[in-house]
C-alpha cells in the first residue's frame, strides 16, 4: 500500500563481496596471520556480487518500481566456499595453510534460497532483474499478520515466534529443512 506519494519494493540478492560480512577479508586476515582458515562447512554454497554491481541493480530496480514488487537479482552462479578459501590461500603463495571445519552456526544455511528460478519469475527489461510473481495481500491480512507476531513476541517464547514466523510467511523454511535437501 501507499503512504502518501512513497512507492514501496524490496530486493533481494546475495553477499557482496568487500563488504562488512563478507568472508574474503577474513580469510585474508587468516592467510596473513599463517592460518588457519576455517570454514563452518565444506558444503556451504554462497553467490556473490561486488558492491558497484550490486548498488547499480537495486538503482535500477527502485526506478522501475511501481509498487510492492519483490525483485530478485540473477547472481550468476554459485561458489562453494570451500572452493574460494583454496583458491585464496593458493593465489596467496603462502604455503602449509590448513583449512579448518568449524561446524554450522545455529540459524546457518548451506545454501541460499534466492529464488532465482527464472522460469517461476517475470522478467524486466534488465536481464539481471526479475520481479517474483506473488499476489497482493489485503491490508487486513497484514494487520491479521501482524497481530499474529506481536502475540508471539509477547509470550517471550523464541519457538513460538518461530512458529508463527511460519505461520505468516508461507515461503519461511527452517535452516535445518534448507540443510536436510542438500546433506
Amino acid at each position: 500500500s501507499t503512504h502518501g506519494k512513497v512507492k514501496y519494493s524490496a530486493t533481494r540478492f546475495g553477499n557482496v563481496l568487500g563488504s562488512a560480512g563478507s568472508v574474503i577479508p577474513l580469510f585474508k586476515r587468516q592467510i596473513a596471520n599463517g592460518g588457519p582458515v576455517t570454514v563452518t562447512d565444506k558444503r556451504i554454497i554462497r553467490y556473490f556480487m561486488t558492491i558497484p554491481e550490486a548498488s547499480q541493480l537495486v538503482l535500477q530496480s527502485g526506478a522501475i518500481a511501481n509498487n510492492g514488487e519483490l525483485f530478485v537479482l540473477d547472481m550468476g552462479q554459485p561458489v562453494k566456499i570451500m572452493d574460494l578459501a583454496e583458491n585464496m590461500i593458493r593465489l596467496s603463495g603462502v604455503q602449509g595453510i590448513e583449512i579448518i571445519e568449524t561446524g554450522l552456526r545455529p540459524g546457518e544455511k548451506l545454501y541460499e534460497e534466492l529464488l532465482v528460478k527464472t522460469e517461476e519469475l517475470d522478467k524486466t527489461d534488465n536481464s539481471m532483474i526479475f520481479i517474483e510473481r506473488d499476489t497482493p495481500v489485503s491490508e487486513e491480512e497484514i494487520n491479521k499478520k501482524i497481530q499474529t507476531l506481536r502475540n508471539a513476541c509477547d509470550t517471550g517464547d523464541d519457538s513460538i515466534a518461530k512458529e508463527a514466523l511460519r505461520s505468516v510467511v508461507p515461503t519461511f523454511k527452517t535452516p535445518e529443512e534448507v540443510n536436510k535437501e542438500i546433506a
